[in-house]
């Protein structure tokens, strides 16, 4: 069962589990209009559903600005094989337009600011603008990204925009690796050192054959006050089995489902 721990950090602080809205929100109605993830309108429509939560991505323009997009290029979401970073802001948008509309990251940030960002840095030229944007937001941001040297390039910029308080994090996948093997054969002592200085691990259940999530892990995790997030969770039943075996933060493409499996707990 899911049992609230002292939060370390403002990200963490309303009570949970917590639904994170993995790219916003998209239902069939809106995919049926041809709405697509990390837009404007997905988020908007995340925020709509009460969702506290959104997790994205940041990648940077041709032009230097940061906007919420996966992939780094254009090929799956628009049918334009170019890259994100060849690309500027106005045609970004134009390209965007039907599509729920491109949104930046300092809108984002400006829109919507009850809302809480998950934020997976793509890019290493990314690192440092997102660090410095979401500096004056720290309360209400994660920044995390699967390579850890990204990571601690945005943390370090936001650190060095003399904000008083940094962003939340959780580890890169280098990290997880490791966290994992540890926790496997029970070296504790590195568990512990490895967990220190983040907030939440954010992990999928399995990687291939190997499971990730264990009750062993959230337990470690918990000892170290971190929490636990797993991601793409979009079968109901395996969310009430992950919300069972304590894990605190569901990252999800149905977060309109998990919300009203979390409330109904």
């Amino acid at each position: 069962m899911h049992s609230s721990l002292p939060a370390r950090h403002p990200y963490l602080s309303p009570d949970g589990p917590r639904v994170l809205a993995h790219r916003g929100l998209v239902t069939h109605h809106d995919a049926a209009l041809g709405v697509v993830e990390n837009s404007f309108a997905a988020v908007a429509a995340a925020h709509a559903a009460g969702v506290a939560y959104v997790e994205s991505d940041c990648h940077l323009t041709a032009d230097g600005v940061v906007i919420l997009f996966h992939d780094d290029d254009l090929s799956r979401i628009t049918g334009d094989p170019r890259k994100i970073a060849d690309v500027r802001l106005p045609e970004l948008e134009e390209l965007m337009a039907e599509r729920g509309g491109l949104i930046t990251l300092p809108q984002a940030l400006e829109t919507f600011p009850d809302v809480r960002f998950n934020l997976d840095v793509k890019a290493a030229a990314a690192a440092e603008p997102v660090g410095r944007l979401v500096a004056p937001h720290a309360a209400r941001v994660l920044v995390t990204s699967f390579s850890d040297d990204r990571r601690r390039a945005a943390l370090a910029a936001a650190r060095a925009a003399n904000a008083p308080l940094a962003p939340a994090t959780s580890p890169g996948s280098a990290t997880v690796a490791r966290l994992v093997a540890a926790q496997s054969v029970g070296l504790r002592g590195t568990v512990r050192r490895l967990l220190a200085g983040v907030d939440a691990l954010q992990i999928p259940e399995r990687q291939g054959a190997l499971r990730i999530v264990t009750r062993g892990l959230v337990r470690a995790a918990h000892a170290a006050n971190v929490e636990v997030h797993v991601w793409t969770v979009n079968d109901p039943d395996d969310m009430e089995r992950l919300l069972e075996i304590g894990v605190d933060g569901l990252v999800t493409d149905r977060a309109d489902l998990a919300l009203s499996i979390v409330n109904g707990r």
